[in-house]
C-alpha cells in the first residue's frame, strides 16, 4: 500500500519540521510549501491525499488558497485542514465559507491532528 501524501503549508520552519517528522512516523509521505503561491504549485503539481494549511502565510494567505483549490474541479475533493494560530469564531466561519474540511488552532495537541487526518483519510 503507497503512503498517503500530505502537503504542510507553514512560514514556521520549526513547526513544519516537528509536524513532519510525526507524520513521518505515522507512514504519510510530507511535502512542504512555505507560503501561499509555492502551497498551490505544490498542490496542482503533486495533488496530494490531504492539505494541512496555515493562514498566515508570505505572498497568498491560507484562506486564498484554500478557497482557490476547493473552487476548482480538480482539487475540490483534497480535504484541508486549516491550521493556525487565528482562534476567533470570524476565522472559523470564514474557513468555513473558503470550503476547509476542519480547523485546528495552535497550540494544538498531536493526537488530535493525527486523528483528524485519518478520519478525512478515511
Amino acid at each position: 500500500m503507497s503512503k498517503k501524501r500530505i502537503l504542510l503549508v507553514d512560514d514556521e520552519k520549526d513547526l513544519t519540521y516537528a509536524v513532519s517528522l510525526q507524520l513521518e512516523a505515522n507512514n504519510f509521505e510530507v511535502l512542504l510549501a512555505n507560503d501561499g503561491q509555492e502551497a498551490l504549485e505544490i498542490a496542482r503539481r503533486k495533488k496530494p491525499d490531504l492539505i494541512i494549511l496555515d493562514l498566515m502565510l508570505p505572498k497568498i494567505d491560507g484562506f486564498k488558497v484554500c478557497r482557490m483549490l476547493k473552487f476548482d474541479e480538480k482539487y475540490k475533493n483534497i480535504p484541508i485542514i486549516l491550521f493556525t494560530a487565528r482562534a476567533q469564531e470570524a476565522d472559523k466561519k470564514l474557513g468555513k465559507e473558503v470550503g476547509a474540511d476542519c480547523y485546528i488552532t495552535k497550540p494544538f495537541d498531536s493526537k488530535e491532528l493525527l486523528a483528524k487526518i485519518n478520519e478525512l483519510l478515511s
